[in-house]
């Protein structure tokens, strides 16, 4: 049975200024951490005023305050829950005959068209923001060559059989690798030799390895100062496979994707990233039934501080299941499809079940 229109629109109000508020706070917290730590690193940088600076930190802000939006809906959730029961309104409600399950569709209406603008329209936003705070972070350190705590790891296939690169940096525009590693199979599948160089320039239909040293187990190592790899590669493909995928748009990814398996790039990370936003409206659909779970006692009975608490264990249970799937669906373990839909799935559930055994019995 659905709730009526006034009290429905009157909960969705509530609903949405809270999570709005929590999203708001959590949004300026990062901001001013990130300000601040980016005024510490910009010392030495003479072109980095204050107002750049504090740019650079308002395009990096919310690809990270995007991470934390399930938080938003379950802290906004619980705090609306809770300011209704205060107030008696839910007391109230139950009196008219409005079962639990009728107040939280507001709730739960909101959490879907939060999640779907989210993906739709706030996720290739803050991607191209992202890709923006790259491009500035660049121009302000001075930054020509990007070094990574982990290797990129590249493989390709061409007339000539497969290689796989590994560099340890990579240039802005990245069809240029530093410090690389080629290890050079034949058409058939079997190790053929492996070339070591300081430098590798992608041009188009080979690599331009300098400075390379040739190792192979039939013949004596070998140097040169210019060594040729044929290749199909795009500066643009090569930019793809190692490019955080949340610096993707949702409205690319499937392209990107495509592309990238079309160049036999591994696309595992991309495929999961998008996974993950198409679930991300199920997933705040548990955050608010989980919020339900643990905010509808009555205050005159007590006990407020052990739900807020409970609520806060359960999204943080609901958050390490989350990014422990997501690490095993990055690594291939399991598919991406279930590293996606599942925490979302069992958390819906765990959470309906919740409630039902509170409200039934």
């Amino acid at each position: 049975m659905l709730i009526g229109r006034t009290l429905g629109l009157y909960f969705s109000r509530q609903f949405l200024k809270t999570i709005f508020l929590v999203f708001a706070t959590v949004f300026t917290l990062v901001y001013t951490l990130d300000f601040v730590e980016l005024m510490r690193r910009a010392g030495d940088a003479p072109s980095a005023t204050a107002a750049v600076i504090a740019q650079l930190a308002l395009f990096r802000t919310p690809a990270i305050a995007e991470q934390v939006m399930p938080f938003a809906v379950l802290f906004g959730s619980m705090a609306a829950l809770l300011q209704l029961s205060r107030k008696l309104e839910l007391v109230v409600a139950r009196a008219a005959g409005i079962s639990a399950w009728q107040f939280l569709q507001p709730g739960l209406l909101i959490a879907v068209l939060i999640g779907v603008l989210s993906v739709t329209v706030y996720n290739p936003l803050s991607a191209v923001l992202k890709q923006r705070a790259s491009a500035l972070e660049t121009s302000i350190f001075s930054r020509n060559v990007q070094t990574r705590e982990k290797p990129i790891w590249l493989r390709q296939k061409s007339l000539d059989g497969q290689a796989i690169f590994r560099a340890n940096g990579s240039a802005t525009n990245a069809a240029t690798l530093y410090d690389v590693t080629v290890y050079v199979f034949d058409n058939d599948g079997a190790f053929s030799h492996r070339v070591e160089s300081r430098e590798a320039n992608l041009h188009e239909g080979f690599w331009e390895l300098k400075d390379a040293r040739v190792l192979s187990a039939t013949e004596e190592p070998r140097s040169h100062d210019r060594y040729l790899i044929a290749s199909s590669l795009k500066p643009s493909e090569v930019r793809q496979s190692f490019i955080d995928p949340d610096a993707v748009p949702f409205w690319e990814l499937k392209e990107t994707i495509s592309r990238m398996e079309q160049a036999d790039i591994n696309a595992t990370t991309y495929q999961l990233h998008y996974d993950l936003l198409l679930a991300r409206p199920l997933l705040f659909i548990a955050m608010v039934f989980v919020a339900a779970s643990v905010s509808l006692r009555f205050f005159r009975f007590g006990g407020v501080a052990m739900m807020v608490l409970g609520g806060v264990a359960a999204g943080f249970m609901l958050y390490v299941a989350t990014e422990l799937m997501a690490e095993l669906g990055a690594s291939g373990i399991i598919s991406s499809l279930v590293a996606a839909w599942f925490p979302a799935v069992v958390g819906s559930l765990l959470g309906t079940l919740a409630l039902l055994y509170q409200e039934d019995g």
